[in-house]
């Protein structure tokens, strides 16, 4: 590629470089991208983990009802997100919409919870991992494995997808997460015909389920099911027609994914009666679905879906790794993070540092928790009780925080356009939406020693949630930083390659 010096010397050569600063476009169509985010919400890890758990914990039967009650406040959050989708075309996404309204300063605060809840969101799903394989060989193989081994292995098979071309990755998960849909549907379906004994009882979806002090809690933990629907925006760049597409698909799949997740969860009660179901729950927690599931379809049924637990894990990593590179790429564009990380790989045209990045972050961390493990009379529940669920929570709880500024990003944006009247529905929907992730928000806060299974008076009930308090005020204080020390980096934080391909205007303007 040719230098910045030497195009300066060369009359009627450009000296923007900003091609290498762009996403491909083109590359990913409805079905592609459809497929890259709902295998984030990875919906055999749901059924087999997070409904079991929400039960068992929180003793509330409605959970049916909690995920369609969660996708009425997600399609409203969708509403004013898709339409600012049509505006803002980013790889930063979250951060994009929320520099465009509250400023760049909350950009770029948004910017590093961003990176830190993506990244939390992804490497969490490592403990599971591990922990699933390594049964998985005992059981089958008859080797004892330690639980890190195949998510060392795991993340290095993530990190080099990582730098193939996103159509190659896209095939790779539409294909896994076709098979575990089917696989769930078929057993709601047995569950169905096969009812314990109290029947095809609709019980789950009464409101008077609902009470209990455990209610709040619920929401924050069937709320991270929904998690990877925000995420179609950051693949914008990579489309033919992201005004079209984007809005088309976030639709689709939050509706998609509340559907179906309130009819599993439903199926669940159906399969061992309403009464039964919280009680089941604690006695198996994630063996519930393979116990389910064994009884009605046999031994080979559940073995097979022991494996596409496992798959199904693996297309979440790489979907969650996509997105934590694509942020590293628009912060390292935009400033907010050096500017090795605004390259794309020359033959792929993947974010390859933001990749490695994420690679990196995950192997530190599964080294660090397989130290700590590594002592006789460790538990062997640990990579799942303290990884999966401390990073899970972490994360999920940095994109409600994220997802209610981006609502209030949204009202602000178009009332500063002067179009408030054009978008008034949007702006209640968006309002509504923002009220309600924040009454989730804090929740997830102030139960978080139930989230994580601490202890009211353990430290994690601050400490953990303290990494999201800390990366919105270490993110503030570097957008005040900027703003000061360099206020042209500042005034681009959002604008992604827009702001580069004025500058190629600019300069090729006679």
């Amino acid at each position: 590629m040719t230098t910045e010096s030497s195009s300066k010397s060369r009359p009627g050569i450009s000296t923007f470089k900003g091609e290498d600063r762009a996403l491909r476009a083109g590359r990913l169509g409805t079905g592609g991208l459809l497929l890259s985010v709902l295998a984030a919400t990875a919906p055999l890890m749901v059924v087999a983990g997070v409904m079991p758990t929400t039960f068992a914990v929180m003793g509330i039967v409605g959970q049916p009802l909690l995920f369609v009650v969660l996708g009425v406040v997600l399609v409203l959050f969708s509403v004013g997100y898709a339409e600012m989708s049509r505006h803002v075309h980013n790889a930063g996404a979250f951060y994009a919409y929320i520099s465009r309204g509250l400023g760049g300063t909350a950009g770029a605060s948004a910017a590093l919870v961003a990176l830190v809840a993506y990244n939390a969101l992804q490497v969490g799903i490592y403990g599971i991992f591990g922990f699933e394989v390594s049964g998985l060989f005992a059981t089958y193989a008859d080797l004892s494995v330690a639980w890190w081994i195949p998510a060392l292995v795991a993340a290095l098979a993530v990190g080099t997808l990582g730098w193939l071309k996103i159509d190659v990755n896209a095939r790779v998960l539409g294909v896994l997460l076709i098979i575990e849909v089917a696989l769930v549907v078929i057993f709601d379906i047995a569950a169905v015909s096969d009812p314990a004994p109290q029947g095809l009882s609709l019980h789950a979806f009464n409101p008077d389920t609902l009470t209990g002090a455990g209610i709040g809690t619920a929401l924050c933990f069937c709320i991270a099911a929904f998690t990877g629907f925000e995420q179609a925006p950051v693949y914008a760049e990579e489309t033919s027609r992201p005004h079209v597409l984007v809005p088309r698909v976030m639709f689709l799949a939050v509706s998609g994914v509340a559907v179906f997740f309130a009819l599993s969860s439903w199926a669940l009660t159906v399969a061992t009666g309403p009464s039964a179901i919280v009680g089941e729950a604690q006695k198996q927690s994630a063996g519930l679905l393979f116990g389910l599931t064994e009884d009605r379809l046999g031994a080979t049924f559940t073995d097979v879906l022991h494996f596409l637990f496992v798959t199904g894990m693996f297309a979440a990593l790489l979907s969650f790794h996509n997105v934590v590179a694509r942020y590293a790429f628009a912060m390292g564009r935009e400033g907010l993070l050096p500017a090795a990380f605004g390259r794309t790989n020359s033959a792929s045209g993947a974010p390859a540092t933001g990749s490695l990045l994420q690679t990196a972050v995950s192997v530190v961390v599964i080294a660090v928790f397989a130290i700590a493990d590594d002592k006789p009379t460790g538990d062997p529940t640990e990579p799942v009780l303290h990884l999966f669920t401390w990073f899970g929570n972490i994360g999920s709880l940095g994109v409600i925080l994220l997802m209610a500024a981006a609502s209030a990003s949204v009202v602000v944006f178009f009332v500063r356009r002067g179009a408030a009247g054009a978008q008034a529905w949007r702006l209640i929907t968006s309002t509504l939406a923002g009220i309600a992730l924040l009454v989730i928000a804090v929740y997830t806060v102030k139960d978080f020693d139930v989230l994580v299974g601490a202890g009211p008076d353990s430290s994690l009930s601050w400490v953990l949630p303290g990494i999201i308090g800390l990366a919105v005020l270490v993110g503030l204080a570097q957008g005040l930083v900027m703003r000061a020390r360099r206020p042209e980096a500042h005034a681009r934080i959002g604008l992604g390659n827009e702001a580069f391909q004025l500058e190629k205007a600019a300069e090729e303007t006679p």
